[in-house]
């Protein structure tokens, strides 16, 4: 009828027979990529990656070398060279945040002295701002119920206020680079707010700006907490966070996704939002909210937190897809590349544990250490797996996030907070050294059949 409202969120009748077509269409039976030798997901099946690309900007270490064979190793990670557990290591001793330190290292190579990190605060300090009216007429006129649709957004309109948005050169891509590293936390935290606000109207709306004089991790804390105020410890394990999520090598996927857009030749706020739609999937940064919801189901359902046998059992029943949400998984434990130890979840660890004190949930990350401890054991006996599992970095970061108060709606935004440096330096380390598009091959295996005329189908 003519003014009639359309549900556009309404999956009609029609809807629902042309999906059945496109599944019954789109199957392949899943022994063909076997006959073919087609490594699904670009892993082999020994779980390795296939070799796509070079980069000097982070490397991911499992695996060690004896005679002719790869051995399963204690998890290390190296950012342009450097021990991830020596560089946190240094800050920390020094007691100063190293977020902004380790994305000078990511985009630059080089880790800098003194006089180069202040100056390059100050760079990012200065583009710590948004357009006139961005917030009130981009962010608030339209709120997202997921946070990471609305950065993706805003970054995309950000498009439209840069005067040289398709110069690729690395001066004016760098410079771009940096202005979303240093709005990113406000595109976040004022994407939650609006929507806060939005579903809830007696909550007060409010927008702290960033302080120039504070860290990032600082800033996050100053712009989400209606007080501002916060611990030094707080900022101090949201830093890490931070630090721990900045890179992860080339291959995973929001990175990778970076990689193939920019190789196109693409403007940068396409390349990112790309790289924000691809964090965005529960496989990939929402890993971690997984992991709180099944903590809070454990809790639910094991009375005693002490009892080992006990926690096993539900465990088990979690890995049988009886218990939480049926999947026959247990977050947070495994990692694609990793096996013996993740380095990220064994340096968060020790801070997620001082930080259970300080907000007096000790016996929580009791729970969790001894999920930790009992999982991989459980899992090993239950699965046939071609390498061991250990805790990743996401089995501890919903849990410290969840004690500084943050909302599960900034998870994953937390997350992307973080990694669009790691994203940056890949999309400037692919302009540079990138001459072809990439472009992996799909083989068809679909009959071919003759036309057939309208009249007789």
């Amino acid at each position: 009828m003519a003014g009639e409202k359309r549900n556009y969120s309404e999956i009609t009748p029609e809807i629902k027979k042309l999906s059945e077509l496109c599944l019954r269409d789109s199957y392949i039976d899943p022994s063909m990529y076997q006959k073919y030798n087609v490594f699904r997901g670009l892993r082999n099946l020994e779980g390795k990656g296939v070799l796509t690309g070079l980069t000097e900007i982070s490397e991911v270490y499992a695996k060690k070398v004896v005679g002719d064979k790869e051995i399963p190793c204690r998890g290390k990670l190296y950012y342009c060279g450097y021990d991830i557990e020596d560089l946190v290591s240094g800050f920390m001793k020094e007691k100063r945040f190293g977020f902004e330190e380790i994305t000078y290292l990511l985009l630059f190579g080089e880790l800098p002295n003194a006089a180069e990190l202040e100056e390059f605060c100050r760079i990012l300090s200065g583009y710590r701002s948004l357009p006139t009216s961005f917030v009130r007429d981009l962010i608030m006129k339209a709120p997202s119920e997921n946070v990471m649709n609305s950065m993706a957004r805003s970054v995309l309109t950000m498009y439209s206020y840069d005067r040289n948005p398709e110069d690729t050169s690395i001066p004016n891509v760098l410079r771009q680079c940096l202005q979303l590293i240093a709005v990113f936390p406000m595109l976040a935290i004022y994407g939650y707010q609006a929507y806060d606000y939005y579903i809830d109207g007696s909550r007060s709306f409010f927008i702290h700006e960033p302080d120039p004089a504070l860290s990032t991790a600082e800033n996050i804390l100053h712009m989400l907490r209606i007080d501002k105020k916060y611990t030094k410890l707080e900022a101090t394990v949201l830093d890490l966070a931070l630090v721990l999520h900045a890179e992860h090598g080339g291959g995973n996927n929001s990175t990778f996704t970076t990689r193939v857009v920019s190789s196109s030749g693409t403007d940068t706020y396409s390349a990112i939002a790309a790289a924000l739609g691809s964090l965005k999937g529960p496989k990939h940064g929402g890993a971690n909210i997984k992991v709180v919801q099944m903590f809070d189901d454990i809790m639910k359902n094991v009375r005693n937190w002490e009892d080992c046998e006990e926690i096993e059992n539900y465990l088990r029943k979690i890995l049988n897809k009886e218990a939480f949400d049926r999947s026959g998984l247990i977050y947070g434990i495994g990692h694609a590349v990793y096996s013996v130890s993740d380095p990220r979840a064994v340096i968060f660890r020790r801070f997620v544990r001082k930080l259970s004190r300080e907000k007096g949930r000790q016996e929580e990350f009791k729970l969790y250490a001894a999920v930790e401890k009992i999982a991989p054991k459980l899992i090993a006996s239950e699965r046939k797996m071609y390498k061991g599992v250990s805790a990743n970095v996401d089995f501890f970061s919903g849990f410290v996030y969840d004690m500084l108060g943050l909302p599960v709606e900034l998870y994953t935004p937390i997350f992307a907070i973080a990694r669009v440096a790691g994203w940056s330096a890949h999309r400037l380390e692919e302009l540079i050294n990138g001459s072809k598009i990439i472009r992996p091959s799909y083989m068809n295996v679909h009959p071919r059949r003759e036309y057939i005329p309208m009249s007789q189908r």
